[in-house]
């Protein structure tokens, strides 16, 4: 069972190759390291006169840590490893303010999507063996889903804004536990993103297990982006995406997951049924301003699949691209923005 949840978008991969043949007089710089169990990446180019590489390197790691301090379910001392061992109810539970406002993203989605994302999802993918706490290598009886599933549902939790009385805080009105995954590798790049800009770096790339949000431009020829074919065991490029100013996130089916006699099971479970999505949608990949809103988006739609998922993101204008297996190929269908996007018209 591989440990990323997703590594659909070949940022890494192909930004250097097109580094390597800009002229001389383009100054690139490239910072790298692991968060997450997966890797990630930052390119610069032509940074400001006062970089400093092993400084700059220093910050966008103590940022990371925050980030997984806040939000990693791997660590028992997180604030979220914390709510969740907490037995506490109807009692506000304080978190920092990034904590909250992430946790009202990802509620946000559960409210549009009514529940295809689910935050409280944590025992159904412990359950299926993708968690922290993976259960056994055997197949879940329907006893055990359905009793699993009688564990989680979103409308039990709510957040307290930091501008409100008491400040940031979250509860459960029932038995629940957080996982925000789905959503923290595209808030890690929008923080590394806000950094990078308060200094005052003008294009650049930041890039998390393939989650991506560039600024600015490149040589004049924008951000070389390739987004993966979905296909298990092999890497090959689907379609490859000149970008300025916008975050990509993707999710699919042919990363992580595991065979369970000789079946394979996706690591995206449906909240409605309490099992591993089966309908024949690979991957979503979709854009917006910020890599957390592209990130949850992507697992949205993922989960509703390639007809209800696809309607959904035209219906409020989602830039997506919805790649469906059919046999030995593969459909490709783009929302309107997103063929607005390829053109160069999205901003």
């Amino acid at each position: 069972m591989r440990s990323l949840r997703n590594a659909a978008i070949l940022a890494a991969f192909f930004v250097l190759p097109v580094l390597v043949g800009c002229s001389s007089e383009l100054e690139i710089k490239k910072l790298s390291g692991r968060t997450m169990g997966t890797s990630w990446s930052v390119v610069i180019a032509n940074p400001i006169a006062s970089h400093d590489q092993d400084a700059l390197q220093a910050e966008i790691e103590a940022v990371l840590l925050e980030v997984n301090r806040q939000m990693s379910t791997y660590d028992p001392g997180s604030e979220i490893s914390l709510f969740n061992q907490s037995n506490d109810l109807n009692t506000w539970f304080p978190v920092s303010e990034l904590f909250a406002v992430t946790t009202a993203k990802a509620l946000g989605f559960s409210e549009i999507s009514s529940g295809a994302f689910d935050p409280t999802v944590a025992p159904l993918v412990n359950l299926w063996g993708f968690g922290p706490d993976a259960g056994s290598d055997a197949l879940p009886s329907d006893q055990v889903i359905d009793e699993t599933k009688a564990r989680i549902g979103f409308s039990a939790v709510a957040v307290r804004a930091p501008e409100a009385d008491g400040g940031a805080a979250i509860k459960k009105r029932e038995p629940r536990r957080l996982d925000l995954s789905a959503i923290a590798k595209g808030l890690g790049v929008d923080q590394i993103y806000t950094l990078l800009d308060d200094q005052g770096y003008a294009n650049f790339l930041v890039e998390i297990g393939g989650e991506v949000r560039v600024k600015g431009d490149k040589d004049g020829l924008g951000w070389k982006i390739a987004v993966e074919k979905p296909i298990k065991g092999e890497r090959a490029v689907e379609e490859v995406l000149s970008l300025k100013n916008v975050a990509l996130a993707t999710s699919g089916d042919y990363r992580n997951y595991r065979e369970i006699d000789g079946v394979a099971y996706s690591h995206t479970i449906d909240p409605s049924t309490g099992r591993p999505v089966t309908h024949q949608l690979a991957s979503v990949t979709v854009a917006d301003s910020e890599c957390a809103m592209a990130d949850g988006w992507a697992t949205t739609l993922l989960v509703l699949g390639p007809k209800k998922g696809y309607e959904l993101a035209v219906s409020r204008k989602i830039p997506a691209m919805f790649i469906e297996r059919s046999g030995d190929t593969f459909i490709v269908k783009q929302t309107p923005r997103f063929e607005r996007l390829l053109a160069g018209e999205v901003e």
